[in-house]
């Protein structure tokens, strides 16, 4: 089933897990939205540098906790249906905010989920 997902932490260097990520999902057919410090485009998705304010089913992380912290409200106000933190952006404080906000919380991989089919 196809979703819309926000890509946080979004990067045109292709050997950043966050590009790998954002083309992993562009092919298996779901919606994907970017957002990174630095604008630029990866299969023709825009990464923006101002943090977008749509409706999507999942966000995944690829920041650190320290800089997650300024896109807190950024990212709960958006209301996911779920956040992926990736490997090294685990993050103890946001997962709190988010599972009380009813949101669902997992610190995966998002390639190694798209690629075992649990995405």
């Amino acid at each position: 089933m196809s979703q819309k997902v926000l890509v946080v932490g979004a990067s045109e260097n292709p050997s950043r897990y966050s590009n790998k990520a954002i083309i992993k999902l562009n092919e298996n057919s779901h919606e994907v939205f970017a957002f990174g410090n630095r604008p630029g485009k990866v299969m023709g998705i825009e990464i923006s540098t101002e943090f977008p304010n749509i409706q999507i089913d999942t966000l995944t992380l690829y920041l650190s906790s320290k800089i997650q912290k300024q896109y807190y409200n950024n990212i709960i106000n958006l209301n996911p249906k779920r956040i992926i933190f990736n490997p090294g952006a685990e993050n103890e404080e946001l997962s709190n905010i988010a599972r009380k906000k009813g949101i669902q919380v997992l610190n995966a991989c998002t390639l190694v989920m798209l690629s075992i089919g649990v995405f």
